[in-house]
C-alpha cells in the first residue's frame, strides 16, 4: 500500500516552500491544498481572495479523500492543506486518519500572522489555523498514530538536516534533488499563484537573519495600532503554537 502523506500547517508557514521541496524528490504524486476546495466552496461557499478554482476538482470532502486515495493505488502521495480546511471532519474519518502519514508545520504566529495580513486584511481568526492544527495532533495521537512537528524557522535554520530527519521519521530516503528548484513552478499553483510568489520564483529555501524577527516584531505592533484585532489572534493562537513546537523537532 502506497502511503498518502500528508502536511498540516497553517496560513503563511511556509507550506508551499516545503510542498516544494517534497514535490522535488521526484518520487512523490502531489496535491496542492485539495481539501481548500470542500472548505472554501462547500462550507463557507464563498472563495478567499486570489484563489481561482479549477473546474473538475472535487468539492466534497468524501471527494476529495477518495481522489487522494485514489491516487496513491498508482505512486505514493504528499499533499498538505491548513488544518481547518478538514476539522472536524477528519476526526470523525477514522478510516482516512489512519491511512494518512501525518507530519504538521508550525511557525511563530507573529510572523504568519503579519504576513497573511497583507494577502487577506480580512482574514478570520479560525484562518490563523494554529488552534484547529493542535487539535488535529491531539485527535492522531490520541488515535494511537504517529505525528510528526517541524517549525518553519528550524527549517530555514537547517533545511538539509531537518528534511534529512522528517524522511527518515516517516520512511522516506534522502533526496538531494528535493533542494533543486529549477524547475517551473508546479501548475496546480495558478489557482493561487498571488499567495506562492516566493516559492515559485525562489532557488530554495532562504536561511533567516540574525535581526528578521527584531523587525517583524516592530512592524507587527506598528500593524496592530490600526488593526488591534490582531493582538487578540495572536494571543488566542499562541498557546497552541508553543505546544506544537514542544513536541517539534529539534
Amino acid at each position: 500500500m502506497n502511503k498518502i502523506i500528508a502536511l498540516w500547517s497553517h496560513p503563511r508557514s511556509m507550506s508551499t516552500a516545503m510542498e516544494r521541496v517534497m514535490r522535488e524528490r521526484g518520487d512523490l504524486t502531489c496535491a496542492h491544498e485539495p481539501f481548500m476546495y470542500y472548505y472554501y466552496l462547500s462550507v463557507l461557499k464563498k472563495p478567499f481572495p486570489g484563489f481561482d478554482a479549477q473546474q473538475g476538482h472535487p468539492t466534497s470532502y468524501a471527494g476529495i479523500r477518495d481522489m487522494l486515495v485514489d491516487m496513491a493505488e498508482e505512486n505514493p502521495v504528499f499533499f498538505k492543506d491548513m488544518a481547518y480546511y478538514l476539522i472536524p471532519e477528519i476526526t470523525e474519518d477514522p478510516e482516512f486518519m489512519a491511512r494518512v502519514t501525518h507530519c504538521f508545520l508550525i511557525r511563530h504566529p507573529l510572523a504568519s500572522i503579519l504576513s497573511y495580513h497583507k494577502l487577506d486584511p480580512d482574514m478570520s481568526c479560525r484562518e490563523i489555523g494554529l488552534e484547529d492544527e493542535w487539535k488535529l495532533y491531539q485527535a492522531v495521537t490520541q488515535a494511537g498514530h504517529d505525528a510528526v512537528v517541524i517549525e518553519a524557522e528550524t527549517v530555514r535554520a537547517d533545511t538539509r538536516g531537518t528534511m534529512s530527519k522528517l524522511w527518515e521519521r516517516i520512511g522516506l530516503e534522502f533526496r538531494e534533488e528535493a533542494f533543486d528548484w529549477n524547475k517551473d513552478a508546479p501548475q496546480d499553483w495558478e489557482q493561487v499563484s498571488s499567495w506562492h510568489e516566493q516559492a515559485s520564483t525562489s532557488s530554495g529555501i532562504r536561511a533567516a537573519d540574525a535581526e528578521e524577527m527584531l523587525r517583524k516584531e516592530a512592524e507587527f505592533e506598528a500593524l496592530a495600532e490600526e488593526a488591534p484585532h490582531l493582538r487578540e489572534y495572536l494571543r488566542h493562537h499562541l498557546p497552541f503554537y508553543e505546544r506544537l513546537s514542544q513536541v517539534a523537532l529539534v
